[in-house]
């Protein structure tokens, strides 16, 4: 288990490029086993949870091809679907969260998949009901074995179907689009999920030949078709890095630029980190932020405390709240922070509480964070990293923090941020990997 040793109290400086958007990849990758065609992917990041599932396509047959820098390619001409039978099969997967998004293009290609039940981080209970469900409606018949954990998916015969899903998952939506792209007939999808990524899915889709309207609302229709073609596609600056690099330069009193962010597709992101006081420039589409003393977060118009919240999409993105918590203890002012998409996400504020935080723990949902607008620097200690938003943000505060940090099981972080300690380094941070 590695761990990172962090110097804090160092102000950064630079520019720095966030990587590709993690939770893109994640769907883009699964959607090359739509088509035997080759599909070349660029802005591919080079991080632990994507990597496991380009290893798991070759594994199943998938030829991948690096090509360089962030782009590879890959034709699944020749996948194995007996490979779904063995237990190398059922290790991989259930390693990965990201992998159940392979049963939609199987489906829809095979008609046919298994699967077993995912892993991923430990921030609660997350269902994979809506994933079945719409399967189902499109005449999908599964099962699932207790004693092997594997899901077994029949759907030699899919038509299209309305449905009115029960959340907008990001996840299920994208898994039920794949497999309604290639059923008979038309499909209709109502609340589904419109986050850009899913955005960027449906235009890759379209490019190999689906068909799809709706794009960017919460109700898409899909008209079926009988095979997809290969692409080429770019994947989204990850919309968490930009916000975790804002929140960081806040935090240490930075100025950072950072560099080709696709500001069109943040929504509510910088406005969020205006309200904590952060000030930030947009020049073309870099983001400034310039150093700051002291940042003062905004209260309500009649004067009451001000609440940040995550929602589906357009609202705040709930991998965020971590780096809004984390810096509000040094902010001027007080907020209550509110996780209500998942459970045991502000789990880790009791490290920041170690380190001279003011936070109260109101419930596993809400905090409320009273700012100490620098009069008290946070101090050093040893801490683990329960999951790989917390632990960027326990990363933040060790950055801002007087004397040393030890952040141990790193591999967390790693899972969602590409080599951060040598991106963070160039920009003078002082974080060595042990």
């Amino acid at each position: 288990m590695a761990s990172f040793v962090i110097e804090g109290g160092t102000k950064l400086s630079g520019e720095i490029t966030p990587q590709g958007a993690k939770n893109e990849a994640l769907q883009i990758l699964c959607a090359v086993l739509i088509t035997p065609e080759p599909v070349t992917l660029h802005k591919v990041p080079d991080i632990r949870d994507v990597n496991k599932l380009i290893e798991l396509l070759g594994a199943m047959g998938v030829e991948v091809q690096f090509l360089g820098g962030e782009s590879y390619r890959f034709c699944a001409k020749n996948v194995n679907i007996d490979y779904l039978e063995t237990e190398e099969f059922r290790t991989k997967a259930s390693s990965l969260r990201g992998s159940v998004m392979i049963l939609g293009p199987l489906l829809a290609r095979f008609g046919k998949a298994k699967i077993s039940k995912p892993g991923g981080d430990k921030i609660g209970r997350r269902r994979l009901d809506t994933h079945f469900i719409g399967f189902q409606k499109l005449g999908a018949r599964f099962l699932y074995e207790a004693e092997t954990g594997m899901y077994h998916i029949d759907a030699s015969q899919l038509k299209g179907a309305y449905m009115l899903l029960e959340e907008a998952s990001v996840t299920g939506t994208a898994n039920i689009l794949m497999a309604a792209v290639m059923a008979n007939g038309k499909t209709t999808i109502y609340n589904a999920a419109c986050e850009p990524y899913l955005q960027q899915l449906c235009a890759m889709l379209n490019r190999m030949g689906a068909k799809i309207t709706g794009v960017g609302s919460n109700l898409l229709h899909i008209e079926g078709v009988d095979s997809l073609g290969g692409t080429e596609h770019t994947m989204l600056p990850d919309m968490i890095e930009i916000g975790s690099f804002i929140g960081m330069a806040a935090m240490t009193q930075s100025e950072i630029t950072i560099k080709d962010c696709r500001i069109d597709q943040l929504g509510l992101i910088p406005d969020t980190f205006r309200k904590m006081g952060v000030q930030m420039e947009f020049r073309g589409d870099d983001i400034f932020i310039p150093g700051q003393d002291h940042y003062e977060i905004e209260t309500f118009i009649d004067g009451s405390i001000m609440t940040i919240a995550d929602a589906i999409w357009p609202g705040l993105t709930p991998d965020l709240l971590s780096i809004i918590l984390v810096m509000a203890t040094q902010a001027k002012g007080t907020v209550l922070v509110h996780q209500k998409m998942f459970e045991s996400r502000l789990f880790f504020v009791d490290k920041l509480i170690d380190m001279g935080a003011q936070i109260i723990l109101c419930d596993p949902h809400r905090a409320t964070v009273i700012g100490l607008n620098r009069q008290q620097k946070l101090k050093g200690i040893r801490m683990t990293s329960p999951d790989i938003r917390a632990g960027q943000a326990l990363l933040i505060a060790a950055l801002s923090a007087e004397g040393t940090s030890v952040i141990d099981n790193v591999e967390q972080i790693d899972r969602g941020y590409q080599h951060i300690d040598e991106r963070l380094n160039a920009l003078g941070a002082k974080i060595q990997r042990q």
